[in-house]
C-alpha cells in the first residue's frame, strides 16, 4: 500500500469517527480549565470574554449555515459511514472555499478553546483539528476526484481547499438560499453550542469555587436554547413546516 493509499485510509477513519473528535477535545479542555486561575477579570469583562468566545462559535454555525443553506438534497450532509456525494458543489461558499463546513467547524471549536482561557489549550485544538480534518479532506478529495474526474480537479485548482482567500471568484450559489433548509440541517449544530459553552462554565465554577453554580446569564442562554432546539426538533419531526422542495 503507498503512502497515499494509507493517508486515504487513514482519511476515511477519521471520516468515520469524525464526531467522537469532541471526546478528544473534552480532555483537553478539562486539563485547561484546571491549570487556569478562573475568574481572569471582574463579572462584567469575564461575561464579555464568554460572548465574544460565543459569538466566534456562532461564526461558524452561520458559514456552515450558509454553505448548506443554498445546497441541494443528498449534498453536504451529515453521513459517517461512507463517502456521499450527489452533486458536486462549486457555486456559493463553495466557489471560495472546497470544504466551508469543516471551517465553520473549525471556528465552532475555537470559539470553546477560546472559552478556557487557556494560550495552549488554542493552540492545540487548532493543532488537533488541522492534523483531524486534514487526513479527512484528503479521503474526501480522493473519493470526489476518482467520481468527478476533471470537474473536481478544474474547481480544486481555482478554489482553496479551506481559507478563502480568493472572495474575487465568489460565484453566486445555483439555488437560492433557504433559510428553512438551514434551520433543519443546523438546528443541532446550534444546540450544541449553546450544551458546551453552558457546561464549560458549570465546570469552571465547580473547579474554583468547589461547587456547581448556576450562573444567571448562563442560565438564560442554556433555557433558551433548549427551547429553541426543542421547538425546532418538533417542527422538523411532526411537520413539513421546514421542508424546501429538492432540498
Amino acid at each position: 500500500m503507498t503512502l497515499r493509499e494509507e493517508l486515504e485510509q487513514l482519511g476515511n477513519w477519521f471520516f468515520r469517527w469524525r464526531s467522537y473528535l469532541p471526546l478528544l477535545l473534552g480532555v483537553l479542555f478539562w486539563f485547561g480549565i484546571k491549570d487556569v486561575r478562573y475568574p481572569y477579570a471582574p463579572t462584567f469583562w469575564d461575561q464579555t470574554w464568554e460572548l465574544f468566545c460565543l459569538v466566534v462559535s456562532g461564526l461558524g454555525l452561520v458559514i456552515r449555515s450558509i454553505a448548506v443553506g443554498s445546497v441541494p438534497r443528498g449534498s453536504s450532509g451529515r453521513n459517517v459511514n461512507e463517502q456521499r456525494a450527489h452533486a458536486l458543489n462549486t457555486t456559493g461558499l463553495y466557489s471560495i472555499s472546497r470544504h466551508p463546513l469543516y471551517l465553520g467547524n473549525f471556528f465552532m471549536w475555537l470559539g470553546a478553546a477560546f472559552f478556557i482561557r487557556s494560550w495552549w489549550v488554542a493552540i492545540l485544538t487548532a493543532l488537533i483539528f488541522w492534523y483531524y480534518y486534514e487526513k479527512i479532506i484528503l479521503a474526501e478529495e480522493e473519493f470526489l476526484r476518482k467520481q468527478y474526474g476533471d470537474t473536481f480537479l478544474d474547481w480544486a485548482k481555482e478554489t482553496p481547499v479551506f481559507l478563502p482567500i480568493k472572495l474575487g471568484k465568489w460565484r453566486a450559489p445555483e439555488l437560492k438560499f433557504e433559510l428553512k433548509n438551514a434551520i433543519r440541517r443546523e438546528y443541532s449544530g446550534f444546540f450544541a453550542i449553546i450544551s458546551v459553552f453552558s457546561a464549560l462554565k458549570l465546570v469552571q465554577d465547580r473547579v474554583t469555587f468547589g461547587e456547581f453554580i448556576f450562573d444567571g446569564m448562563w442560565s438564560i442562554i442554556f433555557v433558551s436554547g433548549f427551547v429553541i432546539y426543542v421547538t425546532l426538533l418538533v417542527l422538523k419531526k411532526k411537520t413539513k413546516l421546514l421542508d424546501v422542495e429538492g432540498r
